[in-house]
């Protein structure tokens, strides 16, 4: 048993490494992608817009899917729509083709960060801080490492054929997905590992729903995970193109979300011993504060090398929120409501790295790519003010 659920939690790190370096690859790309298609801000940013409609439509069929598929059968299909996707986009397709490509490469995805972490909270109830921590610092480390390649492809005359990696990678993580869960519901899943089945309750999948959505807490939860990820995708995407044309800036900027990468990749797991000693709830107040004050570094301090450790940093201290907040929501969410709420809760964080880079692109097209270092303070302060809106425990809840 405990074989088998090592090898559970291995293919859902594999999951979320491709999830994470999907969100890694485009930021070095962007650059190239504008000078091969000739477009400019706004027009180039419809490929967040596109994959964000993938992602919330994710997000709205989570649950039903979840529920009429089983977990086994649910995940693997994610991957072989995105690998369809990824074939296409190494071909270089038209621009208008390669936008609406991305709609699948959104719906896809959302199912995979969703799936990861809906298993994850079911079977380890309460308990799961540590592997939390670990799962994402997985994400993080695909996302440290797409930009390393997708800089050196960006140079070269056949740009697209990066996404020829991310083929082998779904690939290779499909075959897992198929071996490990043999396209079983989670209850059969869990059985296998010797875990309880999830306690779904006796009510119907629309009964189901609508509790879920009369929990305050969820939409508090979906809106800081959906502003998270949003500044985490958002510096990501654009830091190259800010560095490039603010700071002077040469080709080896696109290696700026790798260190962004790398520090969220890191943070996730150094800061799990702080995060205890503080309480886990009083530390995401700290982290959001630090990473308010860096952003303010990157704004005002014009220098490369300043900006390049500025941003490392803020990684480094935006790490550990997102599996705090998911492991919160398992601790605090009725048992039988856990799969449905943290579905729609990681669903809605894969909406906001769609999102918010292209409200980015879209104020860029006006105003210049300075306008990224303002937003993103922004949309710190509001991270900020929704945590502290969130309920401690699971008495607080008011449905």
């Amino acid at each position: 048993m405990r074989r088998k659920a090592t090898m559970q939690f291995v293919t859902l790190c594999c999951s979320m490494f491709v999830a994470g370096w999907n969100d890694g690859t485009l930021g070095p790309l962007l650059p190239r992608i504008q000078e091969v298609y000739h477009v400019g801000y706004a027009v180039v940013s419809l490929i967040f817009v596109v994959s964000c409609t993938g992602a919330v439509l994710g997000s709205c069929t989570f649950l039903y899917m979840f529920d009429r598929l089983g977990y086994g059968l649910r995940l693997p299909l994610a991957s072989c729509l995105m690998i369809i996707a990824y074939a296409l986009e190494a071909a270089a397709v038209p621009f208008p083709v390669f936008v609406v490509v991305y709609f699948f490469i959104g719906y896809g995805g959302s199912f995979l960060n969703s799936g990861s972490n809906v298993f994850l909270a079911n079977v380890s109830v309460g308990k799961a801080s540590r592997r939390f921590g670990m799962l994402h610092g997985v994400y993080g480390l695909g996302a440290m490492a797409s930009p390393l390649v997708s800089t050196q492809f960006a140079l070269l005359p056949h740009w697209s054929f990066v996404y020829l990696i991310h083929l082998g990678l779904l690939i290779i993580t499909a075959i897992m997905q198929v071996i490990t869960f043999k396209f079983q519901n989670q209850e059969q899943c869990a059985k296998e590992i010797g875990q309880p089945p999830p306690d779904n309750g006796s009510d119907s999948l629309l009964l189901r729903y609508k509790r879920v959505f009369r929990l305050r807490v969820v939409h508090l939860m979906a809106l800081f995970a959906f502003i998270y990820v949003g500044i985490e995708v958002s510096i990501g995407s654009w830091i190259v193109t800010y560095v490039i044309k603010l700071r002077n800036g040469g080709p080896d900027s696109g290696y700026i979300p790798s260190g962004l990468f790398g520090g969220l990749m890191i943070g996730r797991v150094a800061l799990l011993p702080f995060s205890k000693l503080v309480g886990e709830r009083r530390v995401i107040f700290l982290y959001i504060l630090l990473v308010m004050a860096l952003e303010f570094v990157v704004w005002f301090v014009h220098s490369q090398v300043g900006d390049a450790l500025a941003v490392a940093f803020i990684g480094f201290f935006l790490g550990p929120l997102f599996p705090i907040m998911t492991n919160h929501a398992g601790g605090i969410l009725p048992p039988d409501l856990i799969s449905g709420g943290v579905g729609w809760i990681a669903s809605w964080g894969a909406a906001g790295a769609a999102v918010w880079p292209f409200v980015v692109g879209a104020i860029a097209s006006r105003t210049g790519i300075g306008s990224l270092t303002p937003f993103v303070v922004s949309l710190t302060g509001v991270l900020f003010v929704t945590w502290a809106c969130v309920p401690r425990s699971r008495q607080q809840i008011q449905g």
